[in-house]
């Protein structure tokens, strides 16, 4: 059995019966709506590719301070994305990398005052749902210690 890390953007927070990836992904977002009123976007990961995503880390001495470290985990590799939009909002103190379907972004000043991480989604033209370092790290604890 595969298991998956399902990311639901917008909130804090084969065999027999076998569900396909784009109906696990339609019932969760279902569920949402139907309990809250609302409709998330839902990415699926495999284990494997969310691992990938962690040890492609393109500033790994920034995992020292996890809460200045972000992944945003993008629904698709983005067909043209605006990286000169992106280097113009970026402060002289953050760092970033797009690798395929995840954005890394080194905010050592706070997100919350990020005017790139603002603008993330807008300027690589695909829906993404960002997490932090330490969130990051801990999910991947979680799916690791599941067993199989």
């Amino acid at each position: 059995m595969t298991t998956y890390v399902a990311l639901l953007r917008g909130i804090n927070v084969g065999g027999n019966n076998s569900l396909p990836m784009q109906d696990l992904r339609d019932k969760l977002a279902a569920a949402v709506a139907k309990q809250f009123g609302f409709t998330p976007t839902v990415l699926l990961l495999s284990v494997a590719d969310y691992q990938s995503i962690l040890a492609a880390n393109p500033f790994p001495a920034a995992v020292d301070d996890p809460k200045s470290l972000h992944v945003s985990f993008l629904a698709a590799a983005p067909p043209e994305p605006d990286l000169q939009m992106l280097e113009m909002l970026k402060s002289p103190t953050e760092r970033f990398a797009l690798l395929d379907k995840a954005f890394y972004l080194h905010a050592p000043d706070g997100i919350g005052r990020s005017k790139l991480a603002a603008k993330v989604e807008k300027c690589l033209g695909v829906q993404a749902t960002g997490r932090n370092w330490r969130t990051v790290s801990k999910l991947a604890e979680l799916a690791a210690s599941i067993p199989r």
